[in-house]
């Protein structure tokens, strides 16, 4: 079932659902001409398009690079990088297990339905519904309950005290849908029908774009919300179209068919800067990028072989011959930006003629043979550069570059031995930067894609989920972190910097750590 929701995505893209007039058309009414409104349509070229445009079922970066645009929150981080009330009023924790969320009055959804405390309920039971299957559920394990105290009014309760509940009601899987169309999903589930089905078929939130269309294969439009409760979008509409080919989404931006383009190859910063009209945008992020093995299989299994191949990868190589200089070396699992980020734990540190000799002792001293995964340029630049590298210890890396959708599916159901990824601590704290990658409970979509499994580690992040204490909760993360660092069932490579391409015309852009673009404020 926590698949489902790539498999549905074919679904969904033989579907359009008009959810409001052409821009053009809205132009007219308001007596603007056409070429004024068409100018305020942003373009936006990016890898891969979203898996899914339900809340609950996708925890990929293109998905939530659309969703974010099309629902809200309670909680919000704001671009000083602090918590505050979103869809929320207020908020705030009056006993140990219970928070009181007070709503803003008078917030209507897409569809016209009543944004209140009902609404609330009904998401916070649909991510936690063992019979949806959502892979965004494990953020909310620790409510208990969601009280209706009355239509404006909300008390979460949670199981044991839980500090980082409004960071996790923050994140994108704690984004409001209508509760009409959760009841719509409900209703064909009873039917027989599968979950996470209608939500993703009908997106309707909040937020001060809606969805409008989707064309197979190819994009998505968003248009204006116009009756939006806060200050309303400045673009007209957003085009999120895909395009997997660095050179292509290049060509796009200098010649004005791209309006901005995400990611950008730090190996391609110096031909966008150096074109007339464009240039990168480059901010500090929550990401690290990392090799990561499939410890469920042979010889991946074997902490000894999984330290060797990370004593054989000179990260600082690859970081100035092959990314430009531009990311930073990472040694542990969270990034700088991160509550929880510690400069304390002790690294595996590159040493080939000492991974010669581990691998040696773990009876591999021949070598072996493995696959790869990959699902970018980037990633394919990296792993070409490891394959190289691990070649001196007889070990032959096969790459497999796959498209981003299968890349997700293939991943999260084990089938890979090796695979490079990302993860972007989205709430910048240092539960949702551990817990989904290495909590057992969370194998496969939810985040722990190495499959990894140690008890220590469990009891510590339950633990930390659960102290009030804020030094004690660090030194759990700390913790954990070396033992994590020690038994490697991934390879930190480097910490990212954001580089988004930008046609000079185009201002208002701010992208956050978590690599969520903001273009509600975009001018052009």
């Amino acid at each position: 079932m926590k698949k489902l929701y790539i498999l549905l995505f074919g679904a969904l893209l033989m579907l359009t659902a008009c959810a409001d007039d052409s821009g053009v058309e809205e132009a007219a009414d308001n007596g603007e001409s056409a070429e004024e409104n068409e100018g305020e349509h942003i373009n936006f070229s990016l890898l891969s398009l979203p898996s899914s445009l339900d809340p609950h079922a996708a925890n990929d970066g293109y998905s939530l690079y659309v969703m974010t645009n099309i629902y809200e929150t309670l909680v919000k981080l704001n671009q000083d990088l602090e918590l505050e009330p979103g869809l929320a009023e207020s908020y705030e924790q009056i006993e140990e297990t219970t928070w009181e969320f007070v709503l803003r009055d008078g917030i209507t959804f897409h569809d016209g339905s009543e944004f209140n405390a009902e609404v609330v309920k009904a998401n916070l039971d649909r991510v936690r519904d063992a019979e949806v299957g959502a892979p965004l559920e494990f953020l909310f394990t620790e409510i208990s309950e969601v009280e209706i105290i009355d239509d404006r009014t909300v008390h979460i309760h949670t199981a044991e005290p839980f500090a980082a509940l409004p960071a996790h009601l923050a994140h994108p899987g704690g984004h409001m849908i209508s509760k009409e169309v959760i009841d719509e999903d409900y209703a064909q589930m009873e039917e027989g029908g599968d979950p996470l089905t209608e939500v993703h078929r009908n997106p309707v939130g909040t937020g001060f774009f809606k969805f409008d269309e989707i064309v197979e294969g190819d994009q998505v439009t968003l248009v204006r919300n116009e009756e939006y409760w806060g200050e309303p979008a400045n673009p007209a509409g957003v085009t999120f179209k895909t395009v997997p080919e660095d050179a292509t989404r290049i060509a796009e931006l200098s010649t004005g068919d791209a309006d901005l383009i995400y990611p950008v190859n730090p190996g391609d910063v110096e031909q966008i800067d150096g074109t007339d009209g464009t240039y990168v945008e480059q901010n500090e992020s929550a990401n690290m990028t990392y090799m990561g093995f499939n410890t469920e299989v042979e010889p991946f299994d074997d902490p000894d072989v999984r330290r060797a191949i990370a004593m054989a990868i000179d990260k600082e190589a690859i970081i100035n011959e092959m990314l430009e200089g531009i990311p930073a070396v990472a040694t542990t699992p969270l990034n700088p930006t991160v509550n929880g980020y510690s400069e304390n734990i002790e690294p595996i540190e590159h040493d080939i003629e000492a991974a010669r000799e581990l691998l040696e002792e773990a009876g591999h001293g021949d070598g072996f043979s493995a696959e790869i995964v990959v699902n970018d340029r980037t990633n394919a630049d990296i792993a070409t550069f490891i394959q190289g590298e691990l070649s001196e210890l007889g070990i032959d890396l096969e790459i497999n570059q796959m498209e981003s959708g299968a890349y997700q599916e293939y991943t999260a159901n084990g089938s890979h031995d090796v695979f490079m990824g990302s993860w972007g601590t989205v709430t910048l704290d240092a539960d949702y930067g551990l817990y989904p990658m290495f909590h057992s409970d969370n194998m496969g979509a939810p985040g722990n894609r190495t499959r990894y499994a140690n008890e220590e580690v469990d009891a510590m992040l339950d633990e930390a989920r659960t102290e009030t204490d804020e030094e004690a909760r660090l030194q759990l993360y700390e913790d954990a972190q070396q033992i994590i660092v020690d038994e490697a069932p991934l390879v930190p490579v480097y910490h990212s910097v954001l580089l988004a391409g930008l046609n000079e015309d185009l201002s208002g852009y701010y992208q956050y750590p978590s690599s969520f673009p903001y273009l509600k404020d975009l001018e052009k």
